[in-house]
């Protein structure tokens, strides 16, 4: 493994493995307008919320690298202490990314970029219409963290008002993460997209305590076929199932009863069952592969 000090590397180098090696970065589209009221719009990937109540969010407009001049962002929201955060799906991110060049101070990036600027209810900059949430923030402090470039400089704001499109809600008034659509920020030019096949669940341990790794048996950690995200579904479940349910589940499933029922050793069989519980877990049926890792 490489190891590598922050001064090991040319800063734009450093700058550009750190941005790829952390990612993806959810993106801080932010709005914002200076004392003569000119408007600005910049993109932002040193992102993200901490905490609902109150709800704060931070974003960091980073010195310059090649510079070390600051950002128009960090100028107005020195002058005006507000922030309109519109998130960025899909079909804007294009258009985001254009305005993310850095015109001249006073250039309207609305306007270049082809974004819808309306009226916040609480806050002066605008939101953008095209951005399926927006969320009007009152900036309650900034916090510089260095004075060299690439150094950030934290704008800490909490939200006032939420804004939600109702085209990515479901029947039931909650942000279809499908409908949503978002995009997150990688290193150099690439992007992710958070939809289709790149979404996946894992289930959060909250409640419930798995019974951990220490309790899998050295047969199953070992596996040369279950994968380390296999294993971790196997150790997060709060119980195994009870022989009863193994009973029935073996003479339910037919590739489960030939395997137990072939002329063939041990271990075969437990290849076999091995690679039959890492389909199983495939598609999220813990249970049932339990029954046949322990069959």
């Amino acid at each position: 493994m490489r190891t590598i000090a922050p001064k090991d590397l040319p800063l734009a180098e450093f700058h550009n493995a750190l941005l790829t090696a952390v990612a993806p970065r959810p993106i801080c589209f932010a709005s914002t307008i200076d004392a003569d009221g000119n408007p600005n719009l910049s993109p932002f990937s040193f992102f993200n919320v901490f905490g609902s109540n109150p709800t704060r969010f931070i974003f960091s407009p980073a010195r310059r690298v090649r510079d070390n001049t600051i950002k128009h962002t960090l100028e107005n929201v020195m002058e005006i202490k507000e922030v309109v955060i519109n998130v960025v799906n899909y079909a804007m991110v294009q258009q985001m990314s254009l305005a993310s060049c850095e015109y001249p101070k006073g250039v309207n990036e609305f306007e270049k970029a082809g974004f819808t600027p309306i009226p916040s209810k609480l806050v002066k900059p605008f939101r953008v219409k095209e951005s399926p949430v927006q969320f009007e923030c009152k900036v309650v402090d900034i916090i510089e963290t260095g004075k060299e470039g690439g150094a950030g400089n934290l704008i800490i704001a909490e939200m006032v008002l939420m804004h939600i499109s109702p085209d990515v809600l479901t029947a039931d008034g909650k942000i279809d993460q499908h409908k949503i659509d978002l995009v997150g920020r990688c290193g150099s030019d690439w992007y992710v997209r958070a939809s289709g096949n790149a979404l996946f669940e894992v289930p959060k341990p909250a409640k419930n305590l798995g019974i951990g790794f220490d309790n899998l048996s050295e047969e199953i950690k070992n596996s040369k076929i279950l994968t380390g995200n296999s294993l971790g579904m196997l150790a997060n479940v709060e119980q195994l199932p009870d022989q009863d349910s193994i009973a029935i589940y073996q003479r339910m499933n037919k590739e489960l009863w030939n395997i137990l029922q072939a002329d063939i050793s041990r271990e075969d069989k437990n290849t076999l069952k091995h690679k039959l519980a890492q389909e199983l877990l495939l598609n999220s049926q813990i249970q049932e592969a339990w029954k046949v890792l322990l069959s």
